[in-house]
């Protein structure tokens, strides 16, 4: 099994991340001091206060406070993403999209309800539907574009909110279909030039281009083999990587590239990221018991993981791809 980074935690955070369930993706905030997780059993997000550093061992975690947010907004959270440092949108399985303002300066220990500051459903030809995983991508004139993956239907949704407007959608369309059969997780490349996608009943990870013709009908460009049973997935900050977590197994795996996804690639290694005895304690299923969240520290170099029998644990990037070109100067 890959070394884990020891973080230091106190007993209460440790406490909080022992009772959170189970969970599906997590996220790192951009300015990389939070650390979110969705409860999805528990119905509520639980929110870390991190510190990522590089020590002469190589990287080391401090998570210093914790706090859970619970809403009428929060159903089954499933996915999650940042829209700044302090707005976090989610996806409730068994219901809509939601956008929270964190009010971080009870961060504390708190439990705290809170109001979404807008609720997003899609429009009535293009309604979400058991939203799970989704990813914010920034555009200009204060808008987003949110990109989620509506599990049963097949389908991601492209919903285009601006943030003067308190996060109204103003575009609401299909963007994915062709080759994917139960999209659970979703990652864009840093240079904006691709949408990676867990194909879960496919067992694969489909490719597409970005492009202003994209829609539902558009062919995937590359796809990711064996990759068990894809969740959560990120590319390396230089776009030359990509980490797919597979609940399926205890590993996480790492496929290589030049930046160009196109064409078929089987992962370049594999590596666990759970022992023996926490993978089986959780193997309910053959598509069950493995790493569910994935995600990068903004740093890049940290991988954080998470799943029901583990909910967070922290990797080296370098271990995990075996590379040392992501090491500082």
């Amino acid at each position: 099994m890959t070394p884990q980074i020891g973080f230091k935690a106190s007993e209460a955070v440790r406490a909080a991340l022992s009772a959170i369930g189970r969970t599906e993706d997590l996220r790192f905030s951009p300015d990389n001091r939070l650390l979110a997780i969705a409860g999805f059993a528990r119905k509520r997000c639980l929110v870390l206060r991190v510190d990522v550093g590089i020590g002469p061992g190589g990287p080391d975690v401090t998570i210093h406070d914790f706090m859970e947010l619970r809403s009428e907004s929060i159903g089954e959270v499933h996915g999650l993403d940042f829209i700044d440092d302090r707005t976090l949108v989610v996806a409730n399985r068994d219901g809509k999209l939601a956008v929270f303002e964190l009010p971080v300066e009870s961060m504390a220990g708190q439990h705290r309800e809170i109001t979404a500051v807008r609720r997003i459903n899609g429009k009535p030809f293009c309604k979400l539907n058991t939203p799970g995983s989704v990813v914010v991508r920034r555009q200009s004139g204060g808008r987003i574009s949110l990109l989620v993956c509506n599990n049963y239907t097949h389908l991601i949704t492209r919903h285009v909110a601006v943030r003067w407007l308190g996060y109204r959608t103003i575009r609401n369309r299909p963007l994915l279909r062709n080759g994917l059969d139960i999209p659970d997780g979703i990652a864009l490349s840093h240079d904006g030039r691709w949408i990676a996608v867990s194909s879960h009943g496919t067992r694969d990870v489909k490719l597409y281009q970005m492009s202003p013709s994209l829609g539902p009908d558009s062919e995937p460009t590359g796809i990711l083999q064996d990759a068990g049973f894809p969740h959560g997935l990120r590319f390396t900050d230089d776009d030359r990587h990509i980490l797919v977590a597979d609940a399926g197994s205890a590993a996480v795996h790492v496929y290589a590239s030049n930046g160009d996804w196109t064409g078929h690639r089987r992962p370049s290694r594999s590596v666990a990221v759970l022992d023996e005895e926490i993978f089986q304690r959780g193997r309910a299923s053959i598509e069950e018991g493995g790493p569910k969240g994935l995600d990068i520290d903004r740093s890049n170099s940290v991988v954080a993981v998470t799943c029901e029998e583990q909910a967070l644990a922290f990797f080296s990037l370098i271990a995990v791809t075996g590379s040392d070109e992501f090491r500082k100067s």
